[in-house]
């Protein structure tokens, strides 16, 4: 691999995960400062709503009741060694599939957003909350946004047999 991809290529996780980190931080200090915790904003009446909430778990809160200090480590733990797992298939993904690329970007980016929020607080920011009816699905943040469109993409890869070799 020429030294020039090489170059090129970490440039693209820059502005690919640091957008997303961006966009997840500033988003999440501008939910703690402008709208108090639990509160709703409607912004699309039956759907779509702006709702303040924090998790301590993980996805859909998984390990949200065990004990704080349990939950930080393991949680800081497997964050940790996501983002190195991700890091290292980002840099394994060969210059013909940058699509995959973009997705190991994509995850990175939103998985470093949220280990944010575990160093600093503890537990995620999460606000974006959809609903049909009383139907809601779990509050999540553009951090885990661009782990799901990530991973979409992952498994179109693996589905289609458009991995590398």
């Amino acid at each position: 691999m020429s030294s020039s991809f090489q170059s090129n290529k970490y440039i693209k996780l820059g502005i690919i995960a640091g957008g997303i980190i961006l966009l997840d931080q500033i988003s999440k200090i501008l939910i703690l400062h402008r709208l108090p915790l639990h509160d709703t904003i409607p912004v699309i009446a039956g759907f779509f709503n702006l709702t303040h909430v924090h998790n301590p778990g993980g996805a859909f809160g998984f390990m949200a009741n065990v004990g704080p200090m349990w939950r930080s480590i393991i949680f800081l733990f497997i964050s940790s060694m996501a983002v190195g797992l991700i890091f290292y298939f980002y840099r394994k993904t060969p210059e013909t599939h940058s699509l995959l690329a973009a997705a190991f970007a994509l995850i990175f980016g939103g998985a470093v957003g949220n280990l944010i929020d575990r160093i600093r607080l503890g537990k995620v920011i999460d606000f974006l909350d959809f609903h049909i009816g009383q139907w809601h699905w779990p509050a999540f943040n553009i951090a885990d946004s661009a782990i799901s469109v990530g991973i979409g993409i992952f498994v179109f890869h693996l589905v289609f047999k458009k991995m590398p070799e």
